[in-house]
Parts: structure tokens; sequence; C-alpha cells
């Protein structure tokens, strides 16, 4: 079991880490998740993780503050906007899927801006 809860572990992380440049990939969740997985299979890794400068605060705010912030905010739903538009007037023609990506993009903005503002800079 502890090798499958590190491969899933590092799974999540490397999907945590790609969320980081990919607007629609939530970072943090995957980060948490990793985190869980790390400290039930490899306490070594958890730490790890923990101690991971750009990593690291990810998970440490969110575990303590259960918050984002500012410019995570702000960067994420400027990009989420930014990608769903460009898809929705150049990519996607049938007015259903236009309307299914900007329920979408409303969707993920709500859930994004649901949590509270981090006031310390990560």
């Amino acid at each position: 079991m502890k090798i499958i809860g590190i491969a899933l572990g590092t799974v999540a992380l490397a999907l945590g880490i790609i969320g980081i440049f990919v607007p629609l990939l939530p970072t943090t969740p995957f980060l948490l998740l990793a985190a869980a997985l790390y400290l039930r299979c490899s306490p070594a890794l958890y730490e790890w993780l923990l101690n991971q400068k750009h990593l690291g605060p990810y998970i440490r705010n969110f575990r303590e503050n259960r918050a984002i912030p500012l410019r995570a905010k702000v960067v994420s739903v400027s990009l989420i906007w930014l990608t769903i538009s460009y898809c929705i007037v150049c990519v996607v023609d049938r007015w259903w899927a236009q309307l299914l990506l900007f329920l979408l993009a409303v969707g993920l903005t709500w859930h994004i801006l649901s949590f509270a503002t981090l006031k310390k800079n990560i």
C-alpha cells in the first residue's frame, strides 16, 4: 500500500505542478492530495513537499488559513476567462457548447472567489 500511495501522491504532485501553468487544472487540490498521501505513506516525502520553496506555501497557507492569495485569485480568474473566451469565440461553433464553457467559467470563478483572500503573500 505504501508504494501505491507514494505513486498516487507523485501523480497528484505532477498534476498540481502542471496546474500552475494550465489555467483549468487546479493546483492546490492536487498538492493537498499529494500531501495527504505522502503523510500517510512517507513522512519524509511529506516533509520534503512542505519544505519546497514554491510548493510548500500553497499547502501550508491553504491548510492553515483556507485562503487563497489575492494575486493567485486574480491570475487564476483572468486566465480562466481569457482561455474560455478564446474557446467560445474562436474554437467552438455550437451554441450549447459555448453555453457550457461559459457556465464552466462562471462556476470556476465562483469557486475561486468563494475562498477567503489571504492577507499575506506566499
